[in-house]
């Protein structure tokens, strides 16, 4: 109890820091989806600006709560865990070229080929 009252802060700091860093990890996403749909260059410059500087603010949090032993990175990924993943997707790239090669040789070879829902006619100009 002594200990709180000595300390002002109503969360230990590695809380705080860890709440800051992923406040601005969300800002960061929705500052790059707004530049990706600004249709102004003026406003997307605005937004590209403040993600760099959202992104800088970041790297600045993490590397403090990094060299105070506040954040503990995942581990590396094991090489058979990534071949593994790499092969599962390679599969579902090649089941998904059938399926499109399947649907486009049914369609007559021609992509995305519909039938017309109107009878063809003539042109009414000259």
């Amino acid at each position: 109890m002594n200990n709180q009252l000595n300390n002002p802060l109503f969360m230990p700091e590695a809380d705080l820091m860890q709440s800051i860093l992923d406040n601005l990890k969300r800002t960061v996403r929705e500052h790059t989806t707004a530049t990706t749909e600004a249709a102004c260059p003026t406003i997307r410059q605005m937004f590209t600006d403040l993600t760099m500087n959202t992104l800088k603010l970041q790297g600045q949090i993490f590397n403090t709560m990094q060299q105070h032993n506040m954040y503990q990175a995942p581990g590396n990924a094991l090489q058979m865990d990534l071949n593994k993943e790499i092969q599962t997707q390679k599969q579902t790239k090649q089941e998904l070229t059938q399926f499109l090669q399947s649907k486009n040789a049914s369609a007559g070879n021609a992509p995305y080929a519909q039938q017309p829902n109107v009878e063809a006619h003539t042109p009414n100009y000259m």
